[in-house]
C-alpha cells in the first residue's frame, strides 16, 4: 500500500540465533546447560558460542561452508547448533552409529571443511580421514572434544599420525569476545544440513534455512504446550533433524537442557528424578524402552513430564502402558524433510471420558498438521484429495515454510520430491471423519496379500500388545499363491516364552485372517537406525530369502 516501506526498521531475516541472544539478557544466570558436574548459565552459553564462532572464522571459515560434527548429546554438540550458524556456516551434524565409510562419503559429499568429534568416536573419524586421504579426496580439520569433569576416556586424545588436531576448548579460547555475528542476509540461506536416517537407501543430504528453523522451532513449542524455563532432556538424538528443531526451541524458552550421552532406561528415570525434568521426547523404541525398564531401575516421576513421541506410529499398547507410569504423550509425525515434526495429534478434552485403550488408538494417529504447514492426503497420480472416511489410502503430502529448501547436489531427487506443489513424504494414510490423517504404511512397505492392502503398521500393533513381545517388525514374504503374506519378526521380553503357532493365533483373534501374520521369526535384535526406526529393507531381503510359504499354484491357510 501507498506508504509502505520495507527497511531494517520492520524488517530483519528470521534466524533461531536471535533466541540464544534474547536468552542470554532474559534468562542470563539461569542454567542452561547441564551434563554431570558441568553446567553452563544462557549468558555463559552466549558467551561460548561467540567466542567459538569467532574462532571458527579465524580458521577461515566463510560463510556457507559446511562444518560437520560427530557426537552425541554433550554440550558442545548444543552449543556448535548456534555456534556455527552465528560464524555464517552451515551445520552438518552425523549420524553416530554410521561405520568410518560412510562418514567419510558424507564429509566429502557436505565438503565439510571441519569436523568436530566426540572423543569416543575418535577412532571412527581419524579412519574416515584416513578413507578421504586414499581417495584423493579433501579432509576437513579435525577438533575434538575431550572429555568433561564426569567422563573418563581410554582413548587418546592426540596421535603422532594426527599432529593437526584441534582441542575444542582451546580452540574456543582463541575466540574473541568482540566478534560480530554473521547474521544472515536472507531468511532463505541454509543453516543446516541433515542427512536422511538411509532407512531404504544412501543418505541423502536435506537443507534447512534459517527461516524454517526459526519457525518450526515457534511451532515445536506450541505443539508441546511447552512453557518458559522447561528442563528438556536430551534423549531424541540432536543429529536427528536437530533435535526436532528443539535445540532451538530450548533456547527460545530459556529452558535448561539435560544431556544424555547415553539413553538407557535407568539413566531416564535418574535424571527425570534428579533434575525434575519436565519435557523430553524420543522414538516409540524409547518408550517401549522406559515400559519395559525392570522395576528396580524405576523411580517416581517428581512431577508432570510431556513425551514427544514420533519417528515411527507407536503402537497403542506402548502408549497406553506409558501414560500409566505417569508420562503424558503428545504424538507427533513429520520427516527430515519437514525439519522434523510436521503434525500433531491434539487432543480433544471429550476423549479423556473413553476408556484407555481407546483412547491409545486415538492418540496412535499423526493428527493434523502444525501452524506452519499445510497437510493433505492425496492420491499421488491425480492429486485429488482423499475423502474423509477413514479408508481410502493416499500418500502424505505436505507444503508450507517448514519444508525443506531441498536436497543437497540431487536436483533431480529435489524434483521428484516436489512435483506438484507438495512434498510428497512416500507414507500412506487415511483421514478420518475429523480430518485426523493416520498412517498405514510406508508406500515401500504396503503388502499387497491376494489383492487386499495389508496395513503392516495395524499388524505391528496387534502383535505389540501380546504380553511376551519386546519389538515386532512386519514385511512382506513372496508367495507363488497370494502374491505377498505377512511375514513378522519378533524380540521377546527376557525371560518370556512363546511359540510362531502362539502368536499367530493371537493375531487371528484381533485381525482379518488375510491380515495375521502367517510367518514369524524370532530375532535377539531387530535392526535399526540410530533413532529407532526398524531397517525393513533388511528384513524384507531375509524374508525374500525365504522364499515362498505356498507351493506353486495353490493356498495354504
Amino acid at each position: 500500500m501507498e506508504g509502505a516501506v520495507v527497511s531494517s526498521a520492520n524488517y530483519t531475516p528470521l534466524t533461531p540465533i536471535s533466541f540464544l541472544e534474547r536468552s542470554s539478557l532474559v534468562y542470563a544466570d539461569r542454567t542452561s546447560i547441564v551434563h554431570g558436574r558441568t553446567s553452563y548459565t544462557w549468558r555463559q552459553t552466549r558467551d561460548r558460542c561467540l567466542m567459538l564462532a569467532s574462532a571458527l572464522t579465524q580458521l577461515g571459515l566463510d560463510r556457507h561452508n559446511v562444518v560437520a560434527v560427530l557426537a552425541p548429546n554433550i554440550p558442545a554438540m548444543y552449543e556448535l547448533h548456534f555456534a556455527v550458524p552465528m560464524a555464517g556456516g552451515v551445520l552438518c551434524t552425523l549420524n553416530t552409529r554410521h561405520d568410518a565409510s560412510l562418514v567419510s562419503h558424507l564429509l566429502n559429499h557436505s565438503e565439510s571443511k571441519v569436523l568436530f568429534v566426540d572423543h569416543e568416536l575418535l577412532h571412527t573419524a581419524r579412519e574416515a580421514l584416513n578413507l578421504l586421504s586414499k581417495n584423493n579426496f579433501k579432509t576437513p580439520l579435525l577438533v575434538v572434544i575431550n572429555q568433561y569433569d564426569n567422563e573418563s576416556s581410554d582413548i587418546e586424545s592426540t596421535s603422532a599420525d594426527f599432529p593437526k588436531e584441534l582441542d575444542y576448548e582451546s580452540l574456543m579460547q582463541t575466540g574473541s569476545m568482540q566478534f560480530e555475528i554473521k547474521w544472515p542476509k536472507d531468511e532463505l540461506e541454509p543453516i543446516s544440513l541433515n542427512y536422511t536416517s538411509g532407512t531404504t537407501s544412501r543418505p541423502k543430504g536435506v537443507i534447512y534455512t534459517h527461516r524454517g528453523a526459526y519457525l518450526n522451532s515457534i511451532a515445536a513449542v506450541l505443539l508441546n504446550d511447552m512453557t518458559t524455563m522447561p528442563v528438556y532432556l536430551w534423549t531424541v538424538p540432536l543429529f536427528h533433524c536437530n533435535g526436532w528443531c528443539l535445540s532451538w526451541a530450548i533456547a527460545a524458552q530459556g529452558g535448561t537442557n539435560i544431556c544424555l550421552r547415553k539413553v538407557t532406561a535407568k539413566d531416564i528415570f535418574d535424571k527425570i528424578a534428579l533434575h525434575k525434568v519436565t519435557y523430553m521426547g524420543g522414538a516409540p523404541t524409547v518408550l517401549n524402552m522406559i515400559i519395559n525398564a525392570p522395576v528396580h531401575e524405576r523411580k517416581p516421576l517428581p512431577g508432570k513430564v510431556v513425551v514427544m513421541t514420533g519417528g515411527a506410529p507407536p503402537a497403542p499398547h506402548i502408549i497406553s502402558t506409558s501414560e500409566q507410569l505417569g508420562f503424558h504423550l503428545t504424538h507427533a509425525y513429520g520427516l527430515t524433510e519437514t525439519y522434523g515434526p510436521g503434525t500433531i495429534c491434539t487432543w480433544m478434552p471429550e476423549w479423556n471420558e473413553l476408556c484407555l485403550e481407546e483412547r491409545a488408538k486415538l492418540k496412535a494417529r499423526q493428527g493434523l498438521q502444525h501452524l506452519g504447514l499445510e497437510l493433505d492426503v492425496k492420491d499421488p497420480v491425480t492429486m485429488k484429495s482423499v475423502p474423509f472416511d477413514g479408508k481410502t489410502m493416499g500418500e502424505v503430502m505436505f507444503r508450507g515454510n517448514t519444508v525443506m529448501a531441498g536436497y543437497y547436489k540431487d536436483v533431480n531427487a529435489t524434483s521428484e520430491a516436489l512435483a506438484g506443489g507438495w512434498f510428497r513424504s512416500g507414507d500412506l494414510g487415511v483421514r478420518h471423519s475429523d480430518g485426523y490423517v493416520q498412517l498405514k504404511d510406508r508406500s515401500k512397505d504396503i503388502i499387497i496379500s491376494g489383492g487386499e492392502n495389508i496395513s503392516t503398521i495395524e499388524v505391528e500393533g496387534v502383535i505389540y500388545s501380546h504380553p511376551s513381545v519386546l519389538e515386532a517388525a512386519v514385511v512382506g514374504r513372496p508367495d507363488n499363491y497370494w502374491g505377498e503374506t505377512p511375514c513378522a519378526f519378533v524380540k521377546l521380553k527376557e525371560g518370556h516364552d512363546a511359540t510362531g503357532e502362539e502368536i499367530i493365533q493371537f493375531c487371528r483373534g484381533k485381525l482379518p485372517l488375510y491380515m495375521a501374520p502367517r510367518t514369524i521369526v524370532f530375532e535377539q535384535e531387530l535392526p535399526k537406525t540410530s533413532t529407532g526406526k526398524i531397517q525393513k529393507f533388511l528384513l524384507r531381503a531375509k524374508a525374500k530369502a525365504m522364499g515362498s510359504l505356498s507351493g506353486p499354484g495353490r493356498s495354504k491357510m
